[in-house]
């Protein structure tokens, strides 16, 4: 795919001559361009999962597979181990918990929020942050967890 030579007269030869006249054969390499677009594109696949909110829970471990990418910034909500609710990484109040999440809702396009708690926390308190994301507007809720849980499909899943 490099620079080459190209001989004039589409093989013709002229009486008398030896030799014929050469031109230079101008061809774009797009290899380097092909390689530099896969380095991009390993360096954002290995950097998006890092774009994530960084509050420090210990997620439960289920088979489920991972939902697909969207184009909005995905609203998040944590319960930590300790019971602290947190959008985003703001830490709210349980009582202020639906109206701010209603002044989110009014904001938005989507209505996907992802539910983020501890493995640790009883799933009463669960329950309660998911009635509260409703009443304040987010019917699609996403439980998110960790991979590599039990598959519970077999007689090794259990």
């Amino acid at each position: 795919m490099g620079a080459g030579v190209v001989k004039s007269g589409g093989g013709k030869r002229r009486r008398g001559s030896r030799r014929s006249r050469a031109q230079p054969m101008a061809e774009i390499n797009v290899t380097p361009f092909v390689d530099v677009m896969l380095v991009l594109l390993i360096i954002f696949m290995v950097a998006a999962p890092l774009l994530t909110v960084g509050v420090p829970v210990e997620l439960p471990k289920t088979a489920a597979q991972a939902l697909p990418a969207e184009t909005e910034e995905p609203l998040t909500v944590t319960l930590s181990a300790d019971g602290e609710v947190l959008i985003q990484t703001t830490v709210v109040s349980r009582d202020e918990l639906v109206g701010r999440l209603r002044a989110i809702a009014a904001e938005r396009s989507d209505d996907r929020v992802y539910l983020r708690a501890d493995g640790s926390v009883p799933y009463e308190q669960v329950a309660q942050i998911m009635g509260a994301l409703n009443a304040g507007g987010f019917s699609s809720i996403g439980l998110v967890t960790d991979v590599g849980g039990p598959a519970l499909d077999g007689p090794d899943g259990g």
